[in-house]
This record gives structure tokens, C-alpha cells and sequence, in this order.
């Protein structure tokens, strides 16, 4: 029961503004499930739910994982502020960056989780990321040199 509850209040806050407890509360009392405040406030802990500012600039509940877009835009800036070259070598592409700017870029880049990127490895102002193939270091390449401008 408690599985599926907490299944519940995920796809809730993934689908609404959810903005108090006593909202949450509602919607899964609407959705046939017999909780308390309590029970909802608890559950919030266990999920690790916190308020994020949402775009219309009023807080909601979220995992706190769906900033996705946030991180993503966070690495296209910093990507473009600190790359001086990017190229690949097989299914290596070598990022140079600004002196002291290589380890946040690649943290913003392993953050977004990249379906062809294997690993980075980051130093003072050089990326190397592997990729699964050379056409995938390829392609990551070019898009991140379009990111550059």
C-alpha cells in the first residue's frame, strides 16, 4: 500500500502544482487512497520531496530531479563561457577549457546523464569524455560546438 501511495504522490506532483500538504492530501483521498496529514507529511520526508520555485514563480512540491532543463541550461552556459576548443579523437572528445572551469562544466555535463557518454574525467582546464563509438563522439562534437557558437 505503501508503495503504491508513494507511486501516487509522485505521478501527483509530476502532473500538478502542487504547492501544500493539505492539496496532496486531497488529490489522493480523491484517488481512493485513506490517508492522513500525518501519513502525507511523512511520506514527503521519505520521498525527500522539497519546494522548488516553479515558471509562474510559486513553489512546488518536486523530487527535486525534474531540473533537469535547469542543469541543462547551467551546462550550455558554462559551456560556452569556459570551452576554448572541443574535438574528438575516435570515440574521445577532448574539451579545453578556461583555466580552473573543467571540473563545473563536467559536472554539469554528467548531470544530464547523456544516452552515448560512457564516462568523463575531468582535470584544471581539459574534459575527456568517451563515448560508446567514434560516430557518437562525432555527433557529440558537433553538438556541442553548436552550443559554443
Amino acid at each position: 500500500m505503501k508503495t503504491r501511495r508513494h507511486a501516487k504522490i509522485l505521478e501527483l506532483i509530476n502532473e500538478y502544482s502542487i504547492d501544500t500538504q493539505e492539496e496532496l492530501l486531497r488529490r489522493l483521498r480523491e484517488d481512493g487512497f485513506d490517508v492522513t496529514q500525518a501519513t502525507v507529511s511523512r511520506d514527503i520526508k521519505e520521498l525527500r520531496l522539497v519546494k522548488t520555485l516553479s515558471h509562474d514563480g510559486k513553489y512546488q512540491y518536486s523530487t527535486g530531479k525534474d531540473t533537469v532543463r535547469d542543469i541543462s541550461s547551467k551546462f550550455f552556459s558554462l559551456l560556452a563561457d569556459s570551452a576554448l576548443s572541443i574535438n574528438n579523437a575516435k570515440n574521445i572528445v577532448v574539451i579545453k577549457c578556461l583555466t580552473g572551469m573543467a571540473q563545473a562544466v563536467c559536472a554539469a555535463m554528467d548531470s544530464i546523464h547523456w544516452d552515448t557518454v560512457v564516462g568523463t574525467l575531468a582535470g584544471d582546464d581539459t574534459i575527456f569524455v568517451v563515448t560508446k563509438d567514434d560516430e557518437s563522439a562525432e555527433r557529440l562534437t558537433a553538438d556541442l560546438k553548436r552550443i559554443v557558437g
